[in-house]
């Protein structure tokens, strides 16, 4: 397997790991630069020449793995008899100097609801390395002539049709996933708060709306779906940035993903 497709098995695993690089060598050595092995929390993939350097590379990126908002290193390598190493002898002459990089687990982000608001949400979040799911229950909404506009997004892009029950879609999102509830149907947008509320691995849910908008949904996902407060908390609306205040789609959209992407700043701390 490629280190590319590595780190995309690892993407799609949604599992963090570390791509190493030999970034510069002097002399003798068992890789020439640019050799590249992709580290898992349990795989590895490639080879950056074996011995004491590749394992000392392997030990490091784990425990970079383990740690919370690890940054990039370097890790020089004397390759002599002289010197002591963790993992045996490599006396090829030279020396080396490895690159360890980190590959996060991507956020990722669900937007309900693709009308006017939700493309031009996704249009500013497609700019981010994330994934990104587009759920509508209207065909029409979901076009490639509409959603041409994300052709060179940086984000992968998923698109679901759902033309019966969207809420089932909450299932299949990725864990920690952020929700944005902005359909064009109040019984729509209630049904998928309520299904939010009973899906505990997402991560925020946000519903697009007015103050009287969230009085009747409180107290419907009350009585009808017997939450308690504390679940209903989970919920956020309005959403976006609170002293924006324009009605404009494109206006809307920024706030909201400029509060989406605060989140994702906080998250990281």
């Amino acid at each position: 397997m490629t280190w590319v497709a590595a780190v995309a098995r690892l993407r799609a695993r949604r599992e963090s790991g570390v791509l190493v690089t030999v970034a510069t060598v002097r002399g003798h050595a068992p890789r020439d630069a640019g050799a590249k092995l992709v580290v898992g929390q349990t795989e590895t993939w490639g080879s950056i020449g074996g011995g004491n350097v590749e394992a000392v590379a392997i030990d490091r990126a784990r425990e970079m793995i383990a740690t919370a908002g690890p940054q990039p290193e370097l890790i020089d390598f004397a390759l002599n008899d002289k010197v002591v190493n963790r993992h045996g002898v490599q006396c090829c002459g030279g020396t080396v100097l490895v690159l360890l990089e980190p590959l996060p687990v991507v956020q990722a982000v669900a937007i309900f609801g693709v009308g006017h608001v939700g493309l031009e949400l996704a249009r500013i979040l497609a700019r981010q390395d994330l994934d990104l799911h587009l759920i509508d229950t209207r065909a029409g909404m979901l076009t490639k002539d509409r959603l041409d506009v994300l052709a060179d997004a940086v984000a992968q892009v998923r698109v679901h049709h759902t033309p019966l029950l969207p809420e089932e879609v909450l299932e299949e999102l990725p864990h920690g996933t952020h929700v944005l509830i902005m359909t064009h149907d109040h019984a729509e947008d209630a049904a998928l708060c309520d299904a939010a509320l009973r899906t505990s691995r997402l991560g925020t849910v946000g519903l697009i709306g007015s103050a009287a908008k969230w009085v009747r949904f409180r107290k419907r996902l009350v009585t009808e779906g017997g939450h308690d407060d504390a679940t209903i908390d989970r919920i956020k609306t309005p959403i976006g940035l609170g002293d924006i205040t324009s009605k404009e789609p494109a206006t809307i959209a920024v706030s909201v993903a400029a509060d989406l992407l605060r989140t994702f700043e906080a998250e990281g701390d």
